[in-house]
């Protein structure tokens, strides 16, 4: 599936009825999305691999993985409301996604080979994105991961990628829009940067 014809089919997915402020459940945008599925594609760390996407809402990343020709694909969420959207949208699309309701830092499970994932990005709860991109870490040994792009937030995760020993290989800078969708918001959409990284572990393929 080209990288256009994918974030067409992303884009028509339904979206969350009354998503949540404090989760931070902001819609992964279809181009957004369709850049990172195709990049992991591009690198082999999607096709015939197992995919987790955590934090997975309605299930763009886990579906598009899942459309890729992914082995096996897993979508964990807190929310039972995200996980039953999510399960109605693959099941539009044909797709088959094992769905899990999880707290992200209790989530265990082994023969992951690739975390893809758009976590909180810390607005609402400081460190959020940092407790998912942490378990994402411990999951997989690749791991494709959207974050504010900030000058502090890149300084940041480099410091957090040295002590923990792994190798960011790629950091895409990405524009990224999100509709008006709760009551502090003020414009019609908003629009900002993001960086998406890969990030390697030494034992990736273990």
């Amino acid at each position: 599936m080209r990288k256009k014809q994918l974030e067409i089919a992303l884009q028509k997915l339904a979206a969350h009825p009354s998503p949540s402020a404090e989760l931070e459940q902001y819609m992964t945008p279809g181009d957004v999305a369709a850049t990172l599925l195709h990049m992991a594609y591009a690198r082999g760390d999607i096709a015939r691999r197992t995919i987790c996407d955590l934090g997975c809402g309605t299930g763009r990343l886990a579906i598009g993985a899942a459309l890729l020709g992914a082995k096996k694909v897993i979508g964990v969420d807190i929310d039972p409301i995200a996980l039953k959207i999510a399960a109605r949208n693959a099941r539009r699309v044909g797709a088959n996604i094992t769905w899990i309701r999880c707290d992200v830092g209790k989530f265990e499970s082994s023969g992951i080979n690739t975390v893809i994932q758009n976590p909180p990005f810390g607005v609402q709860r400081r460190g959020a994105d940092m407790k998912f991109l942490h378990r994402a870490l411990k999951l997989a040994g690749v791991v494709y991961s959207l974050h504010k792009a900030t000058p502090r937030n890149r300084a940041f995760i480099a410091k957090r990628a040295k002590e923990l020993d792994v190798k960011i290989t790629d950091r895409l800078e990405l524009d990224f829009r999100i509709p008006r969708q709760f009551e502090f918001h003020t414009r019609d959409t908003y629009k900002f940067k993001v960086d998406l990284y890969r990030i390697e572990r030494g034992d990736k393929n273990g």
